[in-house]
């Protein structure tokens, strides 16, 4: 009687051992590669984390002009949500505040709003606004909106100004978004259109590309322009499951009294125009500020003047 003895090449269930051993190195590769993204993504939001709480300071100095000039977006945005007496409003990455405490008004006595944001030092400043209002159905968390610590359906609505495109996975923090609403609550949010569209932060970007004191953004990484596409942001809101949605250009105005008061805005409200252009020698320095005010003589008036074109793009989406 003849016995068949095992061909080594083989495994048990019928494939080589090179086979199975290729499998393993693929499935080795893949784990290898998700993980260098899932540590290169955390490295980012530290990055982001240590960021925002640098530039607190700035934005802290710069409130009165960015109220201003941000007021026609939060108001669109607070329309668009249309709050009611007794709803529960989240504002995510809030910063100051300001977007979230035109609601907080519009839902009281009985109704509150959650101001929320990553940074503890931008929090602080919106708990400084809130008490300088006299609001006290305001509440504060530090979060990160990719991972909203919050119960199923516990929000009427929310807000996001200028903050989904600065997120390392905005898909998520809208899934997120979407899954604290309440069924038809609604999302009003803001995002910057394209840097061309917007010369107030296209014409420093270029004088610190041109001098190679920055490099530009990666395609996909989070930044201030990373959403600036209606398609993109149609297709991002639709993916998390929201409906109705629409999408809406503003143009808006930089003004400044002078340039000098847009140079010393910039160094507060950028933090990586600050860190670029104030580590340089004094007399690079001023290089760079005659040249940017050269770049900006198109929106500057006989005054001195500037108003500089910004848009943004306004959506609202229900869940």
């Amino acid at each position: 009687m003849s016995t068949v003895q095992p061909d080594p090449g083989r495994s048990e269930e019928g494939g080589s051992s090179a086979d199975a051993a290729n499998v393993h190195r693929e499935q080795s590769r893949v784990q290898s590669e998700e993980g260098r993204e899932s540590n290169a993504a955390q490295a980012q939001r530290d990055a982001s984390l240590t960021h925002w709480e640098e530039a607190a300071s700035g934005w802290l100095a710069r409130q009165a002009v960015m109220r201003e000039l941000s007021a026609p977006v939060s108001h669109w945005m607070i329309d668009a949500v249309e709050p009611q007496p007794g709803q529960r409003v989240l504002e995510l990455a809030a910063g100051l505040g300001e977007t979230g405490f035109l609601a907080a008004e519009l839902v009281a006595p009985v109704g509150g709003v959650i101001t929320s944001d990553q940074s503890e030092a931008m929090l602080g400043g919106a708990r400084a606004r809130a008490a300088e209002l006299g609001l006290s159905n305001v509440e504060f968390q530090t979060l990160n909106a990719e991972w909203i610590d919050l119960p199923v359906a516990s929000v009427d609505a929310a807000l996001c100004r200028w903050g989904y495109m600065l997120m390392v996975d905005p898909q998520a923090a809208l899934i997120e978004t979407r899954r604290v609403l309440r069924p038809g609550g609604r999302l009003a949010l803001a995002v910057w259109d394209s840097i061309e569209g917007n010369p107030w932060a296209l014409l420093p970007a270029i004088e610190l590309l041109e001098r190679k004191l920055t490099e530009s953004p990666a395609p996909g990484a989070p930044g201030p322009f990373a959403l600036g596409s209606e398609e993109r942001l149609l297709d991002l809101l639709q993916a998390a499951g929201f409906s109705d949605v629409c999408v809406q250009t503003l143009d808006l105005r930089h003004r400044n009294a002078s340039f000098d008061e847009f140079f010393q805005s910039t160094l507060d409200l950028s933090r990586t125009f600050h860190d670029a252009v104030l580590a340089r020698p004094e007399t690079e320095i001023a290089d760079i500020h005659a040249s940017l005010a050269t770049r900006l003589e198109p929106y500057t008036a006989p005054d001195g003047s500037l108003s500089i074109p910004m848009r943004t793009f306004v959506a609202v989406a229900t869940a």
